[in-house]
């Protein structure tokens, strides 16, 4: 599992840029809170050879998946959340992780882990809101 500043992050696949260089379909996580984006841990090695290769040759635009063949279920259970689930049942998993980490943290007396995870669920708690507001207006 992944996590940048307490959020679980979110697998999915994406385009990264690397130098001149666009990379499409790389498995990638990405945090809801920060928006922070990583190559997923089981395809970064495969990720910098590729890129290197393409950079070297010139190319402006490669496919991830057209050179590298992964087991689509193992990168994606690292993951809480993937970028296929309902916006608003993720936003919801999220709050329900990060309080459990605050239950966690006050049991520990952690007073920064603390304030950084009421910080993340003030931005998950103002995501989610905005969901319900998208969904009661359609």
């Amino acid at each position: 599992m992944s996590f940048c500043c307490g959020a679980s992050m979110i697998g999915t696949k994406g385009t990264l840029k690397h130098f001149h260089t666009h990379v499409h379909n790389v498995p990638i996580t990405f945090c809801p809170v920060c928006h922070r984006v990583d190559v997923h841990y089981l395809a970064q090695q495969e990720f910098d050879i590729l890129a290197e290769y393409a950079h070297g040759d010139g190319s402006t635009e490669v496919d991830f998946d057209e050179y590298v063949e992964r087991d689509e279920r193992a990168l994606l259970e690292n993951c809480v959340n993937h970028e296929n689930e309902e916006p608003i049942d993720v936003a919801r998993s999220q709050i329900d992780m990060s309080l459990d980490l605050l239950s966690f943290a006050k049991a520990i007396d952690d007073k920064p882990w603390q304030m950084e995870l009421k910080k993340r669920l003030i931005v998950l708690n103002s995501r989610r809101n905005r969901l319900l507001r998208r969904q009661s207006s359609v």
